[in-house]
């Protein structure tokens, strides 16, 4: 058992290294072919950079990845589905890097994806809620399960705005889902071959990523990564959860989910379409404030290490001191977000709230 666990703590090393070199060895040749068949980002109104910068890195971290498992070969009954779905996922971001697509063409390309995955049988099949049992989802585990799947793939996407940014947040996201698999008893190879090798190939990215960036992601990277943060979360949290167990990959992957559903709630009150591109998320709102780039990158990483800090002591506190943490951490990032102006700058319903409150409060004082 003792040697069976060392050999297997040899192989996931030489993964994760196998994934670094062969990430940062690519780099240069997809940099040289990027530029010479137009796979570029154009500077604009709502980009932080100023000039023409190649952007299809994120085949680094596929590469780095699929060399990695190709070395661990990692064994579930779901890996066909999942390799198509990501093949899938992969040409739809090569297409919009040199061809940008609409939104609609995108988010089809996404859920064809999303719904051979689930048709494996890879879907988040019941709930247990404290109080009342067991609650089967049946045929509403599909929905869900390809929601989830949707809504991991557009949150790395969308929080892709600053360089090292979604690289290192999903970086941070991963080994948390790879410490809290290393923690639990009998660790699956599965979830820690696949999380090895995402790190590993997103870390030798990163090395030419971090501001000033030689090298974007592009959506061939932001995609296949949200896509394979979904697939490991599926694998290693979801076949059954508790309603607690079901926040913790909700709060590993807390900056990119709320920075998501901030910008639908600001979009959805200016009345603008969903999919319309604004400079209202998390970073900007940073910059804004005068934080330069490495700073605001820097302090979304806080957040994400704050974030994954929550969810380990989640997995491991009692059902009230669960529920209390949750409601704490729910009131600091509304006001978080409304301090900021991610919601909107004049939307600040709990902290208006709370002034009427101490207002009140102030004149019941005077009146007694």
């Amino acid at each position: 058992m003792i040697l069976r666990k060392r050999c297997e703590g040899l192989a996931f090393f030489w993964g994760f290294i196998i994934a670094l070199f062969v990430s940062v060895a690519s780099i240069p040749i997809i940099i040289k072919v990027a530029i010479k068949f137009g796979f570029v980002d154009e500077p604009n109104h709502r980009k932080v950079h100023s000039k023409a910068m190649p952007r299809i890195g994120g085949l680094a971290i596929i590469f780095g990845t699929i060399s990695a498992l190709l070395y661990l070969k990692p064994s579930s009954p779901y890996l066909l589905e999942i390799a198509i779905g990501a093949a899938i996922l992969i040409t739809i971001g090569l297409i919009d890097d040199r061809y940008p697509l609409s939104a609609r063409v995108k988010l089809f390309g996404q859920l064809l994806s999303a719904i051979i995955v689930v048709s494996s049988g890879l879907t988040i099949d019941y709930m247990n809620i404290p109080f009342f049992g067991d609650v089967q989802f049946g045929i509403w585990s599909y929905p869900i399960s390809i929601g989830w799947i949707l809504i991991m793939i557009n949150s790395i996407n969308l929080i892709d705005g600053l360089d090292g940014l979604a690289g290192g947040v999903s970086t941070i996201a991963t080994s948390t889902i790879l410490l809290m698999a290393l923690m639990s008893p009998g660790a699956h190879f599965t979830i820690i071959a696949f999380s090895i090798a995402i790190i590993g190939s997103t870390l030798g990215f990163l090395i030419f990523n971090f501001h000033p960036a030689k090298i974007f992601m592009g959506d061939t990277g932001s995609l296949f990564l949200g896509y394979g943060i979904a697939i490991i979360s599926m694998l290693g949290f979801f076949k059954s959860v508790t309603i607690f167990s079901l926040i913790i990959p909700i709060l590993i992957l807390g900056v990119p989910i709320l920075d998501t559903s901030f910008a639908i709630v600001r979009r959805f009150l200016n009345k603008q379409k969903i999919s319309d591109a604004d400079k209202g998320h998390l970073h900007h709102c940073l910059l804004n404030m005068g934080f330069d780039h490495r700073k605001t990158v820097f302090i979304i990483y806080g957040m994400s290490l704050a974030f994954s800090g929550a969810a380990i002591m989640f997995s491991r506190s009692t059902l009230w001191v669960s529920i209390l943490s949750l409601f704490i951490l729910m009131a600091v990032v509304q006001v978080f977000a409304e301090c900021i102006g991610l919601i909107g700058k004049r939307r600040k319903p709990l902290i208006n709230a709370f002034k009427r409150l101490s207002t009140v409060a102030q004149v019941y004082k005077r009146t007694e």
